[in-house]
């Protein structure tokens, strides 16, 4: 906006002028205008030097006037007695007042000197000048690019106003009868030229004299004389003769077809650009917020070339020049400025968000777009609290700097695991950790989950607990309790501070089994909505009923074994297996493998539990198939869970270096 003010953009908008001029096209003129060329076909005809006798303009003169013209407007200045005498210029004089309807052209000129700046107009000399029915001035106004794309009907000569070449020969051919649109509300105009060079009836000045042309070809019109060789250095360059090849003669008959026809161009005000810039800066702001780059970016070009259409419809229909670069400027200003502050803004949301949240949840909160996944609101979800057992004992055996250290490794290790398995980090609290599952987004599997990651806690902690062991003796173990039910679950807080977080009784049972696990001397304890989730798909033992602070009703709590039904190691993978059923093939995904057990998700339908059925195995990419005969151990939806019951040795040592390569 603050470029358009200062006219910073301007050189754009002249060339966004000249190409919608281009774009339309050339038209025909309406009125009667002809043009009388002083060409180099004329001078190779005449063969005379330059300046021609003036007695010769008056024999053109005498001919033309035969045909009655509506007026004749001789675009040649005689500024000064012609070299040839006094009888060469009363010839041309007395054939101007014979006609009776001739505009003269004066030259207004600009002379400065060292202290001082002089004006002349280089009228014509008096005795032309007194038997001319007017003269007025042929100056045009050229822009900074030296194009002439406007015209000034008047202009302020040492005080007075003087009328232009094309003025005076409006007036005398309404004068004489012509048909004339009113002339503009203002003393200049933009002018609608009509196309290139030659868009006008032109015929050669001699011609005229050799009698080739009847003199009835000029009645009723505008006939005007001027240069039109190079030679003579009156071409200018203009929107549809951008080398600067348009003879000042053309340009006049343009100006004039202008204010006949009343089709002149009218600029719009600056105040308008101010209003559209704004406006697209707020649209390209809240296209740019709303929508993902690139699709803003494609909404953003589209607006722009919209409204490039636009005003060239304007330019075409109700000739109006509208400026052209503001607007797509400060769409693309704004898009980018968005698009800058919006990627600022996602970092920080970022590393705030990622200290709850695992990345993938992260990446959909900030995709979404929308905080109302972190609202609080009411859902059931599953809570698991961790505690270090032994850890207090083992920190006094510690400097206050290892403690801080030991816990960044664990947090950040443990953190890690979560994360890995769709939880969310509500807290730390000591060494201890409280996570959530089945938030911000929905969870299918949210209590397995929770169990599984505290299944791997165990497998995570053992080699940090070796290292405690050997070097202060102290034995670490690990105690998890595991909820299922309702909490109120979003950011909550005061104004000053908010945090992500979860409140409810579910927090309070949850945080009461972890506490508990070791007066049951076990590391994993889970309440009996959670056991109703993951009883099929972890080994789990009865332990009796507990009544946790503030319910009545006891709770039933289950131990989870420290490993499921699938003995040794268990990796997650990515391969095809074929499980064949009454002559069946169903086909599906293992996306975990031990050597006595596998999970298999992504099939059509739920299995009979117990049901022993043979499956093939594509290990290594398809490389390397296994047959193996394998029991359902559980059928849930679109998993199973499967003991393998009989597998070859060649075979088992082939899944042992898949589950190596895969670990």
């Amino acid at each position: 906006m603050l470029a358009s003010v200062l006219g910073l953009m301007e050189g754009i908008e002249r060339w966004a002028y000249d190409v919608m001029f281009h774009l339309r096209g050339p038209i025909q003129p309406k009125s009667p205008i002809i043009i009388v060329s002083i060409g180099e076909d004329s001078f190779d005809e005449l063969n005379l030097q330059w300046p021609w006798p003036r007695a010769l303009h008056g024999q053109f003169l005498d001919i033309v006037s035969q045909g009655k013209p509506a007026a004749i407007g001789f675009d040649i200045v005689f500024p000064e007695p012609s070299s040839r005498g006094r009888k060469d210029d009363q010839a041309l004089a007395e054939a101007i007042g014979r006609a009776g309807n001739v505009v003269l052209a004066a030259a207004l000129a600009q002379t400065k000197g060292a202290h001082s700046i002089k004006h002349d107009l280089n009228a014509p000399i008096p005795i032309i000048r007194e038997r001319a029915a007017a003269h007025g001035f042929v100056n045009f106004n050229q822009d900074e690019d030296a194009f002439v794309r406007s015209a000034s009907l008047v202009r302020q000569f040492q005080g007075k106003k003087i009328a232009s070449f094309d003025l005076q020969l409006y007036q005398l051919a309404v004068k004489a009868g012509l048909q004339a649109a009113p002339l503009p509300g203002k003393d200049s105009f933009l002018v609608n030229y009509q196309g290139g060079p030659q868009s006008f009836a032109t015929i050669p000045y001699y011609q005229v004299l050799n009698g080739e042309i009847k003199p009835d070809v000029f009645a009723g019109a505008i006939v005007l004389l001027g240069a039109t060789s190079p030679i003579l250095h009156d071409v200018f360059p203009t929107p549809f003769a951008t080398s600067g090849e348009m003879p000042g003669v053309e340009i006049h008959a343009n100006m004039l077809e202008t204010l006949f026809q009343g089709s002149w161009l009218r600029r719009s005000p600056l105040w308008v650009s101010i209003i559209l810039t704004l406006a697209v800066c707020f649209l390209g702001v809240w296209i740019t917020d709303r929508l993902r780059p690139l699709a803003a970016l494609f909404a953003i070009v589209g607006l722009a070339s919209g409204y490039a259409v636009a005003a060239h419809a304007a330019f075409l229909w109700t000739r109006l020049w509208l400026d052209i670069a503001p607007v797509p400027v400060a769409l693309l200003l704004s898009y980018g400025a968005t698009v800058v502050e919006n990627f600022i803004k996602v970092q920080s949301e970022t590393r705030r968000l990622s200290h709850y949240f695992s990345p993938d949840v992260v990446s959909e909160i900030i995709r979404q777009k929308d905080d109302a996944s972190l609202a609080s609101s009411r859902r059931r979800l599953t809570i698991l609290f961790s505690d270090i057992r032994g850890f207090s004992a083992m920190s006094e055996k510690m400097s206050p700097e290892e403690v801080v250290t030991f816990l960044r490794e664990y947090l950040t290790v443990m953190t890690d695991v979560v994360f890995q398995h769709g939880g969310t980090v509500d807290k730390y609290i000591g060494d201890a950790i409280m996570a959530l599952y089945n938030v911000p987004f929905d969870q299918r599997d949210h209590a397995a989950q929770a169990v599984r990651t505290a299944l791997a806690f165990q497998e995570r902690l053992r080699p940090l607990a070796a290292r405690i062991l050997s070097k202060y003796g102290t034995d670490l173990r690990y105690g998890v309790g595991i909820h299922t039910g309702d909490a109120v679950v979003g950011t909550i807080g005061a104004e000053q501070r908010l945090e992500y977080t979860a409140i409810g009784d579910t927090i309070n049972l949850a945080s009461h089994l972890e506490s508990i696990t070791k007066d049951f001397k076990v590391s994993i304890i889970i309440s009996e909505s959670t056991h109703a989730e993951i009883k099929d798909q972890f080994l789990t033992r009865y332990l009796g009923e507990v009544k946790a602070k503030g319910r009545e009703i006891p709770v039933r709590i289950y131990e989870v074994a420290e490993a499921d039904l699938r003995k040794g190691e268990r990796v997650a993978v990515k391969a095809a297996v074929d499980i064949v059923e009454d002559n069946a093939r169903v086909h599906a995904t293992v996306s975990e493998l031990s050597e006595s057990g596998l999970l298999v998700e992504h099939l059509p339908k739920e299995f009979e539990k117990g049901k022993i059925l043979p499956l093939r195995l594509e290990l290594f990419g398809g490389a390397q198939t296994v047959d193996v005969i394998a029991k359902v151990a559980w059928s849930r939806e679109d998993k199973a869970g499967f003991t393998i019951l009989y597998l070859k040795s060649d075979d088992r040592t082939i899944i042992e270096r898949f589950i190596i390569q895969n670990r």
